[in-house]
């Protein structure tokens, strides 16, 4: 139904898209890099390296962090790792037995970690395998066929087909019950099976057979696993009638298409009183589709918010111009909590600086911070800090994070919701 409608408008806002692959920076994710820059999960055959192997690649880091890094780099420290590194650390790695990829790649992180500034938990090296599972999550990308559900009686009982994925173009819903994949009788397998069967690498074709819940009829799919962009909003029921709530998981290049299917959804029913934006747990990513959704809820052309690079003028963010019909105007609650960072944040900022949403919750994570993405030519990659975010105003966004006009900190889910809803219907009642 959404994609329906998104279709029939999407000529007013393709210029928004094109623009979103222009922009180098992004808002990544806020979970510590230190999860997923391990070596040790590199399996890229090592190439004999000669010492000058190492030094190049030490040196090519050092120059993308002293180009790019938002604070200046020190020279002197780059000198101290290389002498710790002659002296100490190849000598301990290679004694342990680890190849010559490896000892680059780890030496190179702790260089990165050398020369960064000590309250930067981002920065971080990261060897090919994990760059592309890096890039994927901050991009809110998958490569898969996009589909979950859990195994029942009847089959598998699909709960989600992502919209973008192959599975979704192919005809597959949610609720529809999945008989055989490449021809393995699902009943007879088990959920780790089927799980894994759904979940091929990259240019894989899958074989579905599956039982259409609303035509009642067995159909047979070719599917094909590939990259494409997650959903990033969802409609969560809300007991009140007139208020909507939408999640928030996280900010990719389509936010901005799935905002608008849902507006343009709820415009329709003709009740809404209000609009709750859960934005709790969410991580961030591309400023731009911060920017982007803010064009639904704020005056077009006024400041958004500006990132400031060592060594460039500050890059101002405005609000995008839209059509006046798809401008929400009714009253508006986020909520946030500790896990909501990066672009999250940015936007929850701007909104309560504007003074158009009130905002519940806990503080946010407070990492409005401008991250880049570097590629190495042996496909490793360096993401380093590039800049801070500002309010139009020039005040900077706190390491404390976004600080809630409502703090509920021992607020449950259901509670924090009612709580919203009650604020909505407040603002909706007749004065005197």
């Amino acid at each position: 139904m959404f994609k329906a409608i998104y279709k029939k408008r999407v000529g007013f806002f393709y210029f928004f898209f094109l623009f979103l692959f222009f922009f180098s920076g992004f808002l990544g994710i806020s979970h510590s890099a230190r999860e997923v820059e391990d070596p040790a999960e590199e399996t890229t055959p090592s190439k004999p390296l000669s010492h000058q192997d190492y030094l190049d690649y030490f040196e090519k880091v050092y120059e993308t962090m002293e180009k790019n890094y938002y604070l200046p780099v020190l020279r002197d420290r780059y000198n101290s790792f290389i002498k710790r590194f002659d002296a100490k650390i190849f000598s301990e790695l290679n004694d342990a037995g680890k190849s010559n990829n490896y000892i680059k790649w780890r030496s190179a992180a702790f260089l990165v970690d050398e020369l960064k500034s000590s309250d930067d938990i981002f920065s971080a090296l990261y060897p090919p395998k994990p760059a592309k599972k890096y890039e994927q999550t901050a991009l809110g990308k998958r490569v898969d066929i996009g589909i979950e559900g859990k195994l029942g009686p009847a089959g598998y009982q699909v709960s989600q087909v992502e919209p973008r994925s192959d599975s979704y173009k192919k005809g597959l819903r949610v609720q529809d019950s999945i008989l055989k994949i490449n021809q393995h009788d699902v009943l007879s397998s088990t959920e780790k099976d089927v799980e894994a069967w759904l979940n091929p690498l990259e240019g894989e074709t899958v074989e579905i057979v599956f039982l259409s819940f609303q035509e009642n009829l067995e159909k047979t799919i070719q599917v094909i696993s590939e990259e494409y962009f997650k959903q990033t909003i969802f409609l969560v029921p809300v007991p009140v009638k007139g208020v909507y709530c939408l999640q928030m998981q996280r900010f990719n290049r389509k936010t901005f298409e799935d905002m608008f299917n849902y507006l343009t959804y709820i415009q329709k029913q003709g009740d809404d009183i209000g609009l709750i934006l859960d934005l709790r747990g969410n991580p961030g990513g591309p400023p731009l589709a911060a920017r982007e959704i803010a064009a639904f809820f704020l005056t077009p052309g006024e400041d958004f918010a500006y990132f400031q690079k060592r060594g460039y003028d500050k890059s101002m963010l405005d609000v995008p111009r839209i059509p006046a019909q798809y401008y929400y105007s009714k009253p508006i609650v986020i909520l946030v909590n500790k896990e909501s960072g990066s672009a999250s944040e940015l936007f929850t900022g701007v909104m309560q600086h504007r003074k158009r949403a009130v905002v519940m919750g806990t503080n946010s994570a407070g990492q409005v911070f401008l991250k880049s993405m570097f590629n190495l030519d042996d496909e490793s990659m360096v993401l380093l800090v590039t800049g801070r975010g500002y309010y139009p105003d020039g005040s900077i966004f706190s390491f404390n994070g976004v600080e809630p006009d409502r703090m509920m900190a021992d607020a449950q889910e259901e509670e924090l919701l009612r709580a919203a809803a009650a604020y909505l219907v407040s603002t909706a009642a007749p004065k005197g």
